[in-house]
């Protein structure tokens, strides 16, 4: 990888290791952070959650993924934020308004975020939010669009049991 290339990635780092004291800032998402979310859950069930600050529907859900969070703590939930790199400190203030900083969180760490998106899911076309079901065996069911509290109950049966 070039200096060129790194450099973005190393800037994201550094910018938001000195963001918000109360909690770390999101994981730089880069190539192959999508493989090691996999590696660093294996055998587990969980929820990515792809978000921005720049999509309504995203943030209108915020409320109830934080209350999912708080009622379901055995379901492992990852937020990945689909945003610039300068977007950083926006991300951190959302999060931890709707009481979610404290757990897993990503946010884009490449301007090239068609490549990033294409190592999440090929078939994925950027459409927001978009959320994946993972049971422990990681078979998966990605959705776009807004869900409902009934939709996410659906899907926890499937990958929980």
């Amino acid at each position: 990888m070039t200096l060129k290339k790194l450099f973005p990635s190393l800037a994201f780092i550094l910018l938001t290791a000195f963001n918000s004291p109360a909690h770390a800032a999101p994981a730089a998402f880069a190539s192959g952070s999508y493989r090691q979310i996999l590696a660093n859950n294996v055998n587990k069930p969980f929820m990515l959650v792809v978000w921005s600050i720049n999509c309504p529907s995203c943030l209108k859900d915020m409320e109830l993924l934080s209350n999912i969070h708080k009622t379901k703590p055995e379901l492992k939930m990852i937020m990945l934020a689909a945003d610039e790199p300068s977007a950083t400190e926006q991300i951190q203030q959302i999060l931890e308004k709707n009481q979610l900083a404290e757990i897993e969180n990503w946010a884009y760490a490449d301007d090239n975020t068609q490549k990033l998106q294409f190592e999440i899911d090929p078939k994925w076309y950027g459409e927001l939010p978009r959320t994946y079901f993972f049971d422990k065996a990681h078979q998966r069911t990605g959705v776009s669009g807004v869900l409902s509290k009934e939709d996410y109950d659906e899907m926890f049966a499937k990958i929980l049991k």
